[in-house]
C-alpha cells in the first residue's frame, strides 16, 4: 500500500470518528477558549502536596494512552507539554468524546493539578474541550532525512511534531527582538522603505520584476534598501535602521533563499570601522544571550567569538590563501586557470574577486573583518584617501560565510554619478537605469556616514548551528514538485 493509500485510509478511518463527534451534540471545531495558561508556566508553579491547583490549558495531543478507565494525553502547545488524565468519572459525553480522541487532535482540559505515582505533573481533568479534530494521522518518523524536504513544505506540521523545531524559532523572534533593542537603546530609529521600486539598486543583483496594472509600469522587488535609507540621511534622520525582506532573482543553495531578511542601517557621521565595532558589539551580545559560550559550533566547525576579532586587508588575505599579490595580475590570472577559474573575457578586478572567493573565504572561520576591498567592486563606497584603489569596505565572515558588509559611504555625487554611468554598462538594457533621483538627493548633501548589512538570516545560522538557511526560514522558497514526486 502506497504513502496516499496509507493516508487516505486513515483520514476516512477520522471521518468516521468525526461523524460519530457530531452525533453526540459535539462542534468538533470549538470555539473561543479563554483562560488557558501555557504548560511550561503550569508546571513550573505547581507545589508538591497543595490538592487546591486548579489548572487550564490547550493544545494538540502527541501522546496518548487508553488504559480502560483512565485515558493519559500528553498535550503539547508552544511553550511544551503537559499531561492530562481523563477517568470514567467525567461526565458521559465528555467521556465518550474522551475515547474518540486521537493523536493530533487540539483539545482543552481543565481541572485539579497533581502527580501520578510515577510523579508526572498532571492535571486530572473534569472538564475536556475539542477545538479542532485532526483528519490527518500525524506521521511516525516526521524528522528524518528522507523526510526533509516534506518538513519545509509541511512547516505547520514540522513545527508540532518536532519541538526543537519550534524553540529554533522562537529563538529566532528572540534574536530579532534583541537586534531591536540594541539599536534602539543605541539611538537608533526603525523605518520602512519601499519593496516595490521603479530602479533596482543597492546591490548588483538580478531582481524580480512585477507590473502595476493602474499605472501601466513595471516595478522591482527590492534588492537592497539601501538608496532609500540614504535619503534619509539626506532629510536630517541621522541613525536608522530597517529590518526587513530583500529579493534577489538567483540560486537556491545551503546559504541563499531567493527572499530573504536583511538588516541594514545607517549612521551620520560615522565610517566603516564605527560599524566594524558596532557589529562586533551586537553580536557579541546576541551569542551572550543565545549561545552556552563563545565557543559555537556549526557545521562541524568551533567559531571562536572571542573579542577582539580579526581585521585583514583583502590583499593581504589574496597573498596568504590564494598566494598572489593583487597587483601581479598576470599571477592572479594564472592561478584561477589552475583552479578551474573562468577568466577569459573577464574584467581584472573580477578575475581577482573570483580568486579570493575560490582560496580565502573558506579558511575563515573565526570572525573576520576583511577590510579595503577594491575599489572598482565598490560603486557606492568611498575610496581610502592614502589608496584611492581601495574603498573603505569591510565584509564581515564567520565560518566561512559571508554574514555582513559594509562601507563608508560614498556621499559625493560628481563621484556617484560617474560610478553609477560604469556599473551600468555591463547590465541588461531593460534593468539599466540610473537612480538620477537619488543623485539628486545627494546635491542637496548627504553627511558622511557609515552602512551596515546583516543576513539575518545567515546570523540565525550560525547562533543556532542550523547547516542550512531553509531550517530557519518558515517558509522557504522550494521547486515545484512533480506529479512523480
Amino acid at each position: 500500500m502506497t504513502n496516499t493509500e496509507d493516508t487516505n485510509k486513515f483520514e476516512r478511518q477520522r471521518q468516521q470518528k468525526l461523524s460519530r463527534i457530531k452525533e453526540l451534540g459535539i462542534d468538533p471545531y470549538g470555539g473561543r477558549y479563554d483562560g488557558v495558561e501555557p504548560a511550561k508556566d503550569i508546571k513550573h508553579r505547581f507545589k508538591d502536596g497543595d490538592d487546591t491547583q486548579q489548572a487550564k490549558c490547550a493544545g494538540r495531543i502527541v501522546l496518548l494512552r487508553d488504559i480502560g478507565k483512565l485515558i493519559f494525553i500528553t498535550l503539547r502547545d508552544w511553550s511544551g507539554t503537559i499531561q492530562i488524565g481523563l477517568s470514567k468519572k467525567l461526565m458521559e459525553q465528555q467521556w465518550q468524546l474522551a475515547k474518540l480522541l486521537e493523536l493530533g487532535d487540539i483539545i482543552g482540559a481543565a481541572g485539579q493539578l497533581g502527580k501520578t505515582k510515577t510523579g508526572e505533573i498532571t492535571i486530572w481533568a473534569d472538564n475536556v474541550t475539542l477545538l479542532s479534530k485532526s483528519l490527518l494521522p500525524p506521521p511516525e518518523k516526521f524528522h528524518g532525512l528522507s523526510d526533509i524536504d516534506r518538513r519545509f513544505r509541511q512547516r505547520y506540521v514540522d513545527l508540532w511534531a518536532n519541538p526543537e523545531v519550534m524553540e529554533l524559532f522562537k529563538k529566532r523572534s528572540a534574536i530579532i527582538s534583541t537586534i531591536r533593542e540594541v539599536l534602539k537603546d543605541s539611538g537608533f530609529m526603525e523605518v520602512e522603505t519601499p519593496m516595490m521600486q521603479t530602479i533596482p539598486g543597492g546591490a548588483a543583483a538580478k531582481p524580480f520584476i512585477t507590473h502595476h496594472n493602474s499605472l501601466n509600469m513595471d516595478l522591482f522587488l527590492r534588492i537592497a534598501p539601501e538608496l532609500f535609507l540614504k535619503r534619509l540621511l539626506v532629510g536630517g534622520m541621522e541613525k536608522v535602521f530597517e529590518i526587513n525582506r530583500n529579493f534577489r532573482n538567483e540560486g537556491l543553495s545551503s546559504r541563499h533563499n531567493p527572499e530573504f531578511t536583511m538588516l541594514e542601517l545607517y549612521q551620520a557621521y560615522a565610517d566603516y570601522f564605527g560599524m566594524m565595532d558596532l557589529i562586533e558589539e551586537l553580536i557579541s551580545v546576541l551569542v551572550k544571550e543565545y549561545c552556552e559560550s563563545e565557543q559555537v559550533t556549526f557545521n562541524a566547525l568551533t567559531v571562536d567569538f572571542t573579542r577582539p576579532w580579526r581585521r585583514a586587508k583583502y590583499a593581504e588575505l589574496l597573498k596568504e590563501y590564494g598566494g598572489c599579490d593583487i597587483d601581479d595580475i598576470a599571477a592572479v590570472r594564472e592561478k584561477a586557470r589552475e583552479l578551474g577559474l573562468d577568466e577569459a573575457d573577464t574584467d581584472d578586478v573580477v578575475v581577482i574577486n573570483k580568486l579570493f572567493e575560490a582560496t580565502v573565504e573558506d579558511n575563515l572561520i573565526n570572525p573576520t573583518f576583511v577590510i579595503d576591498y577594491p575599489a572598482a567592486l565598490c560603486p557606492l563606497t568611498k575610496r581610502r584617501k592614502e589608496e584611492p584603489k581601495y574603498a573603505e569596505r569591510f565584509e564581515l565572515f564567520i565560518a566561512g560565510m559571508e554574514l555582513a558588509n559594509a562601507y563608508t559611504e560614498l556621499n559625493d555625487p560628481v563621484v556617484q554619478e560617474q560610478n553609477f554611468k560604469t556599473q551600468l554598462r555591463g547590465q541588461e538594457e531593460s534593468m539599466a537605469t540610473m537612480d538620477t533621483d537619488f543623485i539628486t538627493a545627494l546635491k542637496y548633501g548627504m553627511p558622511p556616514a557609515g552602512g551596515l548589512g546583516i543576513g539575518i538570516d545567515r546570523l540565525v545560522m550560525v547562533l543556532s548551528g542550523a547547516a542550512s538557511i531553509r531550517e530557519v526560514i518558515l517558509f522557504p522558497t522550494l521547486r515545484n514538485k512533480t506529479s512523480k514526486e
